[in-house]
């Protein structure tokens, strides 16, 4: 059977049907440009990101994870990965800590447990699926930070965990302004910094 993908610009994929979708679904599924990601059952397609895309997760490395690896404080990647968590099996986020004391989280090729801090970027194929869908499927999971950065609004949205599945109101972080997460708190970040100098900023 054919399962319809809910992404904006993906194609069908073979597979079964939606809401039935597993984890070994997702690894008998051929390498792709493309990412795969299952929630709650459900299979999601987006297409390779654009350059300004790879430019932001570049200088997230440069500010936070380089500092983060040398200092010893956590392990650091970027998607593609396998992260599997209660109802995300998996899902591959943007930009991924876990602290070195949660090494164990590391079984097996992937990440299977809740990471510290989880960073999408937004573009605009995905922008309902990252700000709706996966929002609320990381709030389920327990993620105790989520970011989502805004190229076109140059911000970046800090949710914290609330309550058991909840995240509290966010706060938005503009140009000028410096980022510090939970998790890393020794490391800052000034938002604009993430976008300057981009050689092309098309989405």
């Amino acid at each position: 059977m054919v399962a319809l993908v809910i992404s904006t610009d993906a194609p069908a994929v073979p597979g079964p049907p939606q809401g039935q979708w597993t984890l070994a679904d997702w690894e008998a599924l051929p390498d792709h440009t493309d990412r795969y990601e299952i929630i709650d059952g459900v299979l999601y397609v987006t297409t390779a990101p654009s350059s300004f895309h790879q430019w932001i997760v570049a200088r997230l490395w440069q500010y936070l994870g380089t500092p983060a690896i040398t200092q010893e404080l956590a392990y650091v990647f970027d998607a593609p990965i396998g992260v599997l968590m209660p109802g995300c099996d998996p899902v591959q986020p943007d930009f991924v800590v876990v602290l070195q004391a949660r090494a164990a989280l590391f079984q097996d090729r992937r990440i299977r447990g809740v990471p510290d801090l989880l960073v999408e970027i937004l573009s605009p194929g995905n922008t309902p699926y990252d700000l709706d869908i996966k929002l609320g499927a990381y709030a389920r999971a327990g993620v105790p930070e989520y970011a989502i950065i805004a190229p076109r609004e140059r911000t970046l949205t800090h949710y914290r965990l609330d309550t058991p599945g909840r995240f509290a109101a966010p706060r938005v972080f503009g140009d000028e302004d410096v980022v510090r997460f939970d998790c890393l708190p020794t490391l800052s970040l000034r938002v604009g910094d993430l976008f300057a100098g981009a050689p092309d900023t098309t989405l």
